[in-house]
């Protein structure tokens, strides 16, 4: 639970039967409900779903009113077995805005099952408290005076700052100036896009990053893998959530921020800067279901298509036309969408024809690089790669980068571990061709398996683990993907990492059924303890003309490290492994 929820037990909150909590917590950004600040909390409502969130709406405006918040409202998103309730709140109130959300979920079963309800006197007294704990009037006054001037404005890490990149400055929460102190003159913006999307995210952050660089502009941009800025990596680890946009957003070196933004953190703390230049949705497919009430992918577009909310009155939103979910609602989102597609047609300004990155606009067409002088693009065999490079020319083009930088930015992106780690990494070593990739879900692991059947081989191998995050439904269905792609070999790992609660052994299992249940026979079907142990025998099983197709997750900067040191010692299939 998060502080809130703390904080309301402290206040005597038990919240139970109706209304099952499982997460409270603070939203500050733009978020899939609305674009105000405030706490969320989510429950399960095993039944009288609808009565119960009338009965909370209820609860939660005499509360509101009870504290002097008589501004602020609640709101409440529904789905099969629960709900998203929530209350707005000023910036400087969240902590108090679950307390409020809490004591209205309580209050509200109470009134369902006939109870005595909670004290209204009492709850209004501690949260009050609680706001003027809270409460911090130059904060609200800094916001208010960065969107007067039309500059960034970013709160997180007990800093607060206004102006990004070399325009930027910062404080500490508690230490913050009156705006009249501040000389506006010396604050600004650099370009700002966002990037989400199920599959690509990364790879078209990277590649969007290279155009800049060929554009002269210093990009800073943060990946599922890292914060770069420039050339150099100032961070490793998963930085798709608010903290790695402010981080590279308060870079006094970068001259453009690209941001990947995940699912994750949208719908857990909302977007972490609420006016940006352009936004891309590379696609939407089944990933991560099932948390925060995402059970459906039109619920999962939804989730992704905040961003273009943020996108300021002017900017543009890149979209795949070849998504069916995006194709459907880029019309309606208020803003300009630039779309891009494989194919010409269909309203596309970006797009491949006669082997050829092609943009279309006022009447025109021009050819900006030949897809054979796209490293990325494997001659065409990568077409999942071809749509990332799309979607980058389309959100250079939404950034006002010249067609120059375009062209030397996509052919100057190398395919290996230095350029896009992890991301259709192909290597040969002793006549065996080694394909590592990130590929996490039946969407992008048949993006990556469509790349292996193009490129010849004489037998296949995949590596295959899942997380424990996923349903069962989910990891059987991936290892139907891969049993559908007819490899000679699988090998099954285990993924201690990444099993999030799940007992050791039974996604290997799960995944196991799921290919026997494709067609596999037991005989094709390994198993391994550990992603690297996988490796290794993959790497033990390969004969000269094989083709390893190595799905690397928690181990790949240890596999990618083999890889290496057995390119530089010459090894061949069949000689033994370095220990």
């Amino acid at each position: 639970m998060g502080p809130g929820l703390r904080r309301g037990d402290e206040l005597g909150m038990g919240i139970a039967n109706y209304m099952i909590p499982r997460d409270s917590r603070r939203q500050p950004g733009m978020n899939i409900l609305w674009d105000r600040p405030g706490g969320v909390l989510e429950v399960d409502l095993p039944s009288r779903a609808d009565e119960a969130v009338a009965a909370w709406r209820e609860q939660a405006r005499r509360l509101l009113d009870a504290v002097g918040w008589r501004d602020e409202e609640p709101a409440a998103r529904l789905y099969p077995g629960g709900a998203s309730l929530a209350v707005s709140a000023p910036l400087d109130g969240l902590y108090a805005a679950t307390l409020v959300n809490e004591w209205a979920a309580e209050a509200a079963t109470a009134m369902l099952r006939g109870d005595e309800p909670p004290d209204l006197a009492a709850a209004a007294a501690a949260i009050r408290r609680e706001i003027e704990d809270e409460r911090n009037p130059a904060l609200v006054a800094l916001e208010r005076a960065a969107a007067v001037h039309g500059v960034g404005f970013l709160r997180g890490d007990d800093r607060v700052s206004i102006g990004l990149g070399p325009g930027g400055r910062s404080w500490r929460e508690r230490d913050l100036p009156a705006p009249d102190a501040i000389d506006w003159t010396a604050i600004g913006d650099v370009p700002v896009a966002y990037v989400t999307g199920t599959n690509g995210k990364s790879t078209t952050v990277r590649l969007t990053a290279a155009i800049a660089a060929a554009a002269g502009l210093t990009p800073g941009l943060c990946t599922s893998d890292w914060i770069r800025i420039g050339d150099e990596i100032v961070a490793e680890g998963d930085y798709s959530g608010p903290e790695g946009s402010r981080r590279v957003l308060r870079d006094p070196r970068i001259g453009i921020a690209i941001l990947e933004v995940a699912r994750g953190g949208i719908l857990r703390r909302g977007l972490p800067l609420s006016r940006v230049d352009a936004a891309c949705v590379t696609n939407v497919a089944a990933d991560h279901l099932g948390e925060f009430g995402v059970l459906d992918l039109d619920t999962l577009a939804a989730a992704k298509l905040v961003v273009a909310r943020a996108v300021k009155p002017g900017g543009r939103v890149v979209l795949n036309r070849d998504d069916a979910r995006l194709a459907a609602r880029g019309t309606a989102l208020g803003r300009a969408a630039l779309w891009f597609a494989l194919a010409p047609g269909r309203d596309a300004a970006c797009f491949i024809d006669q082997g050829w990155f092609v943009v279309a606009a006022e009447g025109r067409r021009r050819a900006l690089l030949e897809v054979a002088n796209f490293p990325l693009g494997l001659d065409g065999a990568a077409r999942h790669n071809l749509a990332n490079g799309l979607a980058a020319i389309g959100l250079a083009l939404a950034l006002g980068l010249p067609d120059p930088a375009i062209a030397a930015g996509l052919a100057g992106f190398g395919g290996g571990p230095r350029d896009n780690p992890g991301r259709a990494n192909l290597f040969e070593v002793g006549g065996v061709r080694l394909l590592v990739d990130f590929a996490h879900n039946p969407h992008g692991v048949a993006a990556i398996l469509a790349m292996a059947e193009a490129l010849p081989a004489r037998r296949r191998l995949v590596l295959l683990g899942q997380a424990g995050d996923r349903s069962d439904a989910d990891i059987r269905d991936l290892a139907a993907t891969v049993a559908a792609s007819r490899p000679d070999r699988v090998i099954v790992k285990e993924m201690d990492a990444y099993r999030r609660g799940r007992p050791l052994g039974e996604v290997p299992r799960l995944l196991t059924r799921g290919l026997r249940d494709g067609g596999m026979a037991e005989a094709a079907i390994g198993q391994a303890a550990s992603e690297i142990e996988a490796a290794r025998q993959a790497l033990a099983w390969a004969e000269p003309g094989d083709l390893l197709l190595l799905l690397s997750h928690e181990a790949r900067p240890a596999v990618l490290a083999l890889i290496g040191t057995l390119r530089e010692s010459g090894w061949q299939p069949g000689q033994p492994l370095p220990g």
